[in-house]
């Protein structure tokens, strides 16, 4: 028998995830669940979904018979003395062919709380079904090689999106458009690593297959393409949970008047007092697909007054659980030490010094090149004048563009650990790869590098992370 160095490769990552996925999937595929799928409260359509081996049971009792395969039919619903609870289409879908890979079967009647929850009960009572966990649908489709974990968690981003460009960037991943590109890029590295793993179990007979030029330039070459692939998928996790921004700096800046100029709404209160801000404020605004939470806080100064003293407080608790921090400034005041205010923002936190009343002073409104060390734009909150500089600094600051040529992929915090993950190996790949005798240590960081890439697709994955994930689906999906 002559060994492969490519089994090696693919003993590592295929057969324990495989194996236990399997497992998990045949404890599943035992019990059958139903749940309603549509939102609660009172609709024009209410949708029962039923999957698993009891659904053909099912059927015979609620329906009086079993439905042709993936063709939809008005019936009535049936209690347990043959009464009709509802009337509405039934569709049967057979396995493999279906949502989850299972039997299913889908009653859309009125969408009255009352009717659905009788036929509900009916379902139930049957003995055969039970609820469905939160997610529990899609969590079998994936189980069933439906669809892929990150397909899976995109469903419910779909669901979530809260603007046009989120949920087009969620139905890409649905698509399968990030896991392609993920198996790709895998695909590539598992065979970067079998020329790796010829070169150590033939290193006595040297077989020409991987010399120190071409080692480097294909750790050069993954670096780079896994360096596009975070960039897309930083873009699309602040598309999905969208960027906390504070807005903060002294009493009587004008915050609060930026607030509401941006949000075009009068959402916070102004006056010329200072402190009339006592607690945080959140609103939202959707700016090019990007989902900004904006936070209005107290003015940041020393008060006796116990409920200011309390909004200062909270102020500084926003400021440190932001994502980008706007330090409004007051540019009619001489005596501002601009320093000092940007002591006081944590020294990792991204942010953007914001010169305002510009109105009074004449300085020309937008971006200020080379002020303070940071990103500085001049406005009038009042005036409504350089928004548009602003609005474009924070999409910059943020990592967002719509103007890059490669659309991004809707991602999760978990996606970019992992690529995370996988950039570091890489980069220690590279540096073991110097030292000809550091080659085991480049085919081991290779390895983890696969293995954190496996992560986000599920081939390799544990229960918990996989309760995680599915726990946060609505009922019925």
């Amino acid at each position: 028998m002559v060994y492969n160095p490519e089994d090696r490769v693919r003993e590592d990552l295929g057969a324990e995830a495989l194996g236990s996925q399997a497992g998990r999937a045949s404890t599943r595929c035992e019990e059958s669940i139903a749940a309603i799928a549509t939102p609660p409260g009172h609709g024009g359509i209410g949708i029962i979904r039923v999957s698993g081996p009891a659904v053909k049971r099912v059927a015979y009792w609620v329906l009086g018979e079993e439905p042709e395969p993936r063709t939809a039919r008005v019936y009535e619903f049936l209690d347990q003395n043959k009464s009709p609870i509802d009337q509405g289409l039934a569709i049967f879908f057979n396995n493999p062919h279906s949502y989850t890979g299972e039997d299913v079967l889908e009653l859309h009647g009125h969408g009255s709380p009352a009717a659905l929850d009788m036929l509900m009960t009916r379902i139930l009572e049957l003995g055969t079904v039970r609820l469905a966990r939160p997610g529990e649908f899609t969590e079998r489709a994936f189980l069933n090689g439906k669809l892929d974990l990150a397909q899976a968690e995109s469903v419910a981003d779909l669901i979530g999106s809260r603007t046009h460009a989120a949920a087009r960037a969620a139905k890409k991943s649905l698509e399968g458009a990030f896991s392609k590109e993920i198996t790709s890029f895998s695909k590539n590295l598992r065979e970067l690593r079998v020329q790796i793993e010829a070169e150590i179990d033939f290193s006595d007979e040297p077989v020409g297959v991987l010399d120190d030029d071409k080692l480097r330039a294909g750790l050069d070459e993954a670096a780079e393409a896994l360096e596009s692939l975070l960039c897309r998928a930083k873009r699309g996790a602040l598309l999905g949970g969208g960027a906390k921004v504070v807005l903060a700096g002294p009493a009587n800046a004008g915050k609060s008047s930026l607030m509401n100029a941006l949000l075009a709404e009068e959402r916070s209160i102004v006056h010329n007092s200072p402190g009339t801000t006592r607690d945080v404020i959140e609103s939202e605004i959707d700016i090019d697909g990007l989902l900004l939470r904006l936070t209005d806080t107290a003015g940041l100064r020393q008060s006796n007054d116990e409920v200011e003293t309390e909004g200062v407080r909270r102020a500084g608790n926003a400021i440190r659980g932001a994502d980008l921090v706007l330090l409004v400034l007051d540019d009619t005041n001489d005596g501002t030490n601009y320093h000092e205010w940007l002591k006081g923002v944590p020294s990792r936190k991204s942010t953007i010094v914001i010169l305002n009343k510009c109105d009074i002073t004449n300085r020309p409104y937008g971006v200020i090149p080379d002020f303070f060390g940071e990103v500085t734009v001049a406005t009038s909150a009042t005036k409504q004048l350089g928004l548009n500089s602003l609005l474009e600094a924070i999409k910059q600051q943020l990592g967002y563009s719509i103007m890059s040529n490669e659309e991004p992929f809707m991602a999760r915090h978990r996606h970019l650990r992992a690529l995370e993950s996988a950039k570091v190996n890489l980069a220690h790949a590279a540096a073991n790869a110097k030292d000809r005798r550091g080659i085991e240590l480049v085919a081991e960081d290779v390895r983890i590098a696969q293995q954190a890439l496996a992560e986000i697709l599920g081939t390799v994955s544990n229960e918990e992370l996989l309760g995680q994930i599915f726990s946060t689906f609505c009922i019925g999906k």
